[in-house]
C-alpha cells in the first residue's frame, strides 16, 4: 500500500473526480467500480495495477498495487503520477476566490466543491487525444481511442479483467497511415498522429524540452507541429503541462457549457467567447475545466 498525500484536503473531493473519470462507458485506460479508481501503469517496463482509493480522515489516497511480475516498485514514481494525474498539490484558494464573485462560476464551485483539474500525465497521449478529437463528436472519439490503444498498447489481464496503457512512440512511429485508416482515422489525422510518435521517438519534441518553457513558448513550441493547433496546443497546456492561463478557446465544450450557464439562445460566437473569458488569466484552466464538468450527465 502507498499512501499519496493531498495538499489542501479540504480542497479536494475524490468523490467528485471519481465523477469526472467516469463519465463516459467507452473509457478504456481507467475505470472506476465502488468507490475507487482502477488503472494500469507500467514501470521500468513492468506493468503495475493500481487501486486508488480515499484514505481514512481524507488528507491522502491509498494505493493498493498488484504487482504480476513481482518486480520492484518506484513509490515515489507512483506518488508522482496520480499527483499529476489528479492535480494533487494544486491549491485552489486562489480560484475559488475568483469564482465567487464571477455570476457563471460560482454556482459551479458551489455545485463541485473539491474538484481537481483533471490532467493527462503523458505528453504523446495528451497531443495526440487533441488530434483524435479534433472536429468529432466527443462518444466517437472515445471510440477510436479505444481502438487506437486496444490495437497498439501495452494490455494485461488481471484477475480475468483486461487492462491497457497507452501505446508508445515508438510503437506508432513504426506504423502507416494505412494502419489507422480502417479504425475510421482520417488521413490527415493517422498522418499527423504518427508525424508526432516519430518526433517524440526521435527526440525533437518531448516533455523535457517543454519543462523548461514559460507559457507562451511552450505554446508556440507546440504550435510548429502539424496537427497542433490553437485549441491543441493549450488543451496540452491545460492538461499536460499545468499551465493555468491556458485556455482552450475554441473548444465546442467550454461553448456549450457558456451557452447553458448564461442561458443563450444559441451557442455564441467565437468573438463573444473570447470577450466573455478574457478576464479569466490565471484562472482559465481551471475555469474552463469546471464547465465541462457542468455537461457531465447528472450534473
Amino acid at each position: 500500500m502507498i499512501t499519496v498525500p493531498i495538499a489542501y484536503p479540504e480542497q479536494f473531493s475524490f468523490a467528485e473526480c471519481l465523477v469526472f473519470l467516469g463519465r463516459s462507458d467507452r473509457e478504456c485506460l481507467h475505470f472506476v467500480k465502488d468507490g475507487c479508481l482502477h488503472r494500469m501503469l507500467v514501470q521500468d517496463g513492468a506493468p503495475l495495477l493500481l487501486t486508488v482509493r480515499e484514505a481514512a480522515g481524507k488528507q491522502a489516497l491509498e494505493v493498493m498495487v498488484t504487482n504480476p511480475w513481482q518486480v520492484p516498485v518506484n513509490e515515489a514514481g507512483v506518488q508522482q503520477f496520480l499527483t499529476h494525474w489528479l492535480h494533487l498539490d494544486a491549491d485552489l484558494r486562489h480560484f475559488y476566490s475568483f469564482a465567487a464573485k464571477d455570476a457563471v462560476l460560482a454556482p459551479l464551485v458551489q455545485h463541485y466543491p473539491g474538484l481537481r483539474l483533471i490532467g493527462i500525465p503523458d505528453l504523446f497521449e495528451s497531443i495526440t487525444w487533441t488530434i483524435t478529437g479534433q472536429q468529432i463528436s466527443l462518444p466517437f472519439a472515445y471510440t477510436l481511442r479505444r481502438r487506437f490503444v486496444e490495437a497498439f498498447g501495452y494490455h494485461a489481464q488481471i484477475n480475468g479483467t483486461d487492462y491497457y496503457t497507452y501505446p508508445h512512440p515508438a510503437v506508432v512511429a513504426g506504423l502507416r497511415p494505412e494502419d489507422l485508416l480502417p479504425m475510421q482515422f482520417s488521413r490527415s489525422k493517422a498522418h499527423y498522429i504518427i508525424g508526432i510518435a516519430t518526433a517524440m521517438a526521435e527526440g525533437r519534441l518531448s516533455a523535457a524540452q517543454l519543462r523548461q518553457m514559460e507559457y507562451s513558448a511552450a505554446r508556440e513550441y507546440l504550435l510548429q507541429w502539424k496537427g497542433i493547433g490553437n485549441w491543441s496546443a493549450n488543451y496540452v497546456l491545460m492538461k499536460y503541462s499545468r499551465f493555468p492561463e491556458a485556455l482552450p478557446l475554441e473548444d465546442a465544450g467550454l461553448h456549450n457549457a457558456l451557452r447553458r450557464q448564461l442561458q443563450l439562445p444559441a451557442k455564441p460566437s467565437l468573438a463573444a467567447v473570447k470577450d466573455y473569458t478574457a478576464h479569466w488569466r490565471q484562472h482559465a484552466a481551471y475555469a474552463t475545466f469546471y464547465l465541462w464538468r457542468s455537461l457531465t450527465a447528472g450534473a
